[in-house]
């Protein structure tokens, strides 16, 4: 019977800690805002199957910049998103040195999109 107590009293004591961490937890106009930018494990299983991440890394240099780096070349430019849409889609020669970077024909429509958000959203402050 004490074994019965003892686990009835750890379960009520757990009920009690869901309820008060609830009842604290920010709702309404006090919540943090939900970020506009893709989730990240999703984009980057889209990209290496886009084969993006066969000449780009997150955060090293392969045969093209790492994510991070475009991120900050682009970070707080008017226009970043589609500019960086528009390479991706089509391609692009010269802006990051000599090997250029294919047209994205294998990208479905919004693709290109939500792939320039997600690495513009690589850096901190990023606002879509």
């Amino acid at each position: 019977m004490k074994g019965f107590a003892v686990a009835r009293a750890g379960t009520m004591m757990s009920l009690w800690l869901m309820a008060a961490a609830t009842a604290y937890a920010p709702s309404g106009a006090n919540a943090a805002p939900q970020s506009d930018a893709p989730d990240h494990r999703v984009m980057e299983k889209l990209a290496r199957a886009r084969n993006c991440m066969t000449c780009h890394a997150t955060d090293r240099t392969l045969l093209a910049p790492s994510y991070r780096d475009i991120a900050k070349r682009y970070a707080g430019q008017p226009g970043a998103t589609d500019e960086l849409t528009r390479s991706i889609a089509d391609g692009s020669q010269g802006k990051w040195g000599k090997i250029p970077m294919p047209a994205g024909l294998q990208l479905a429509p919004g693709e290109a999109n939500d792939l320039a958000r997600w690495i513009l959203g690589m850096t901190p402050g990023y606002r879509p």
